[in-house]
């Protein structure tokens, strides 16, 4: 992946996905021990932002730091990506002063654009159509909630809308069954379900479309919400809240999906509407385990689209240091 972008989940296979993954794990599990992991000193990540963000800018903030880099945010306010400053000249101007560009959109084309534009790595920090990085961090929670991916049932109940997207398109390469329960006119995207069953029909894993929730959730293990109406949808609040009534994520779902199943939620939550409160409080939400992962897997993607010179980086401080030992062998030989 080095020098590559990160737009969608279809910029990774199934073993890319799974290096990512296990990097991440082992990056939490250094964070944990206290053992710095300073891979990325001296590089510099933007952070494009047409919507704000808790959970997607903190991350991306705490986890350069973390890697011994540093993240420089440009609000909304600031650029007007499409307004503004025209999003080809902005995918050139940021290449010749940052190592990679985070973009949280509202639309995937613009996206796109900064992508094919852009000579530094581009990472989709949210748009319309995709919510990769959330999706990562959803697998490595996940993964450290059942012990592995294969063979696991994750339910997705509500808007079929980016981060549905995101879980369907990754669940193949990972061996996950995923049902996708929604209202009719809510499903998710024709294009992508198709891109979805085509790779669950190559990876042998299920994908399904359904109306009916307690159907979608009957044996799963995961139960996945998110909000009913996204930024830039208010006006469709009073709509939706009607229509997807039936659809929230409350005790009663998780009791047909069975004992062992938790709750995932992507956040931000509107209590009370896509999930209640005694379920996204209790002991069996997983919700702020996914939003912690998110700082670990994009460490993981960052090093792994930066880290093109960590090998000529570690074997300059190896000669560095091999050249400074002799020279010090040599200066106590002549003090002797």
């Amino acid at each position: 992946m080095r020098g590559k972008d990160f737009v969608g989940v279809a910029d990774l296979d199934g073993p890319r996905l799974a290096a990512v993954l296990d990097r991440a794990a082992h990056l939490k599990d250094d964070l944990r021990a206290r053992r710095p992991h300073p891979l990325l000193v001296g590089r510099t990540v933007a952070l494009l932002f047409q919507k704000p963000s808790l959970r997607t800018r903190v991350s991306f903030e705490v986890g350069m730091s973390q890697l011994g880099g540093r993240a420089l945010y440009l609000s909304p306010s600031e650029i007007k990506l499409g307004e503004r400053e025209d999003g080809v000249d902005a995918a050139r101007v940021l290449s010749r002063m940052v190592d990679a560009i985070v973009a949280r959109t509202y639309l995937h084309a613009d996206v796109e654009t900064l992508a094919e534009h852009a000579t530094a790595p581009v990472i989709n920090g949210l748009s319309d159509r995709e919510h990769p990085c959330q999706v990562l961090a959803d697998l490595q929670t996940i993964r450290e909630r059942a012990g592995r991916l294969e063979g696991q049932v994750l339910a997705y109940v509500g808007d079929g809308n980016n981060v549905a997207h995101s879980l369907m398109l990754a669940a193949p390469l990972v061996g996950l069954h995923v049902r996708v329960a929604t209202p009719p006119d809510y499903r998710p995207d024709p294009d992508v379900t198709d891109r979805a069953r085509e790779q669950a029909e190559r990876a042998g894993t299920e994908l399904r479309l359904l109306d009916d929730p307690v159907e979608a959730v009957r044996g799963a293990g995961f139960v996945y919400t998110d909000t009913w109406f996204s930024m830039g949808q208010e006006d469709e609040a009073e709509e939706r809240r009607a229509i997807f009534g039936r659809y929230q994520v409350n005790a009663e779902l998780l009791r047909a999906a069975g004992p062992s199943a938790v709750a995932m939620h992507c956040l931000p939550a509107h209590r009370g509407e896509e999930i209640t409160d005694d379920v996204l409080d209790g002991p069996r939400c997983i919700a702020y385990d996914q939003a912690e992962n998110r700082v670990h897997a994009q460490k993981a993607l960052l090093v792994e689209l930066l880290g093109h010179g960590l090998a000529s980086c570690e074997s300059r401080v190896a000669g560095h240091e091999t050249g400074r030992a002799t020279r010090d062998s040599g200066l106590a030989t002549r003090d002797g």
